[in-house]
């Protein structure tokens, strides 16, 4: 008698320290750009879930804010919500950065202290990824050395390249539970379009500015007119100081007016259409250090 396998499916965390790479490879593996990345660490604030659909399998790949230890405000609610993804993992993918080596000491130390009490906190199966092999100053004893400390399957992988990946995904198949399909096949991402369309915004900030002022700068889609062509999109730009506006804007316009640009074609690509693009730029004294700037933009806080 013919038996056909259950289906699986589940929630697949990708974790690890800032910069280590989260995000490129969750874009490899669900084959969209659903994480915004970049040079710079720490670009994503909250938790992203893009979905891979294969013959009876589905991995809800959930990306989160790299591992931090404490913290100002905005950097406690960046740890609840990789807390969060830990608790409601089915399977977990710890991303370590092969380069690491070439940090100061002092960096690799804190990024340790906060690996060492995330995966001692893990309660499901897990697997550690250790990413850029592509690159020259790619540590090729690392995976070796971190799944003796972790006792830990290890994999080197490039998330930048796609290579390596396929090992991972045995990993992931093999320890998720059986399961219907948990969305629609077809589907790459569980959140609305118009998060991406503000993601997207973020991601032409921290490309186009220097420094820490991307970090400053909250993006919320203040209207998003699906249906005309092109579509309509008009988005604020809060900064926390009104100098901080000034560098946004530039002079006459032309920063702000650039920014418009890149991020539009972002957006087009992204949603396949033509886009108009409207941004405007404010000002909310140090919105990052307060719980009601954080909760006006999303991010949510605990009581705790």
């Amino acid at each position: 008698m013919h038996t056909t396998e259950p289906s699986r499916a589940g929630y697949v965390l990708v974790a690890g320290p800032p910069n280590a790479g989260k995000s490129t490879l969750l874009n490899a593996l669900v084959g969209e750009h659903v994480g915004i990345v970049g040079p710079k660490a720490q670009t994503t604030w909250q938790r992203v879930a893009g979905i891979r659909t294969e013959d009876g399998c589905q991995m809800v790949l959930v990306d989160t804010p790299g591992l931090l230890d404490g913290g100002p405000l905005f950097h406690r609610f960046m740890a609840a919500e990789t807390a969060g993804a830990r608790r409601a993992a089915d399977v977990a993918l710890v991303l370590l950065d092969g380069t690491s080596r070439e940090r100061e000491r002092s960096a690799r130390e804190r990024e340790r202290s906060a690996l060492d009490g995330f995966v001692g906190r893990l309660r499901c199966p897990a697997a550690l990824a250790v990413n850029k092999a592509d690159a020259p100053a790619f540590d090729r004893a690392l995976a070796g050395r971190a799944g003796e400390r972790f006792a830990l399957p290890a994999y080197e992988v490039s998330a930048k390249r796609g290579t390596g990946l396929e090992a991972l995904l045995g990993f992931v198949r093999k320890n998720l539970p059986a399961s219907p399909f948990l969305y629609p096949d077809g589907e790459v991402a569980t959140a609305p379009v118009r998060f991406f369309v503000q993601e997207l915004i973020r991601e032409a900030i921290f490309e186009r500015y220097r420094q820490e002022l991307p970090y400053s700068v909250a993006v919320r889609v203040e209207e998003f007119r699906e249906q005309q062509d092109p579509v309509y999109v008009a988005a604020s730009l809060f900064v926390e100081r009104k100098s901080q506006k000034g560098m946004i804007v530039g002079r006459g316009g032309s920063a702000v007016g650039a920014l418009g640009r890149v991020a539009r074609l972002k957006i087009e690509r992204f949603l396949g259409k033509r886009v108009y693009l409207d941004l405007w730029v404010k000002v909310w004294g140090g919105w990052r250090r307060k719980k009601e700037g954080l909760v006006a933009f999303g991010y949510r806080v605990s009581d705790e």
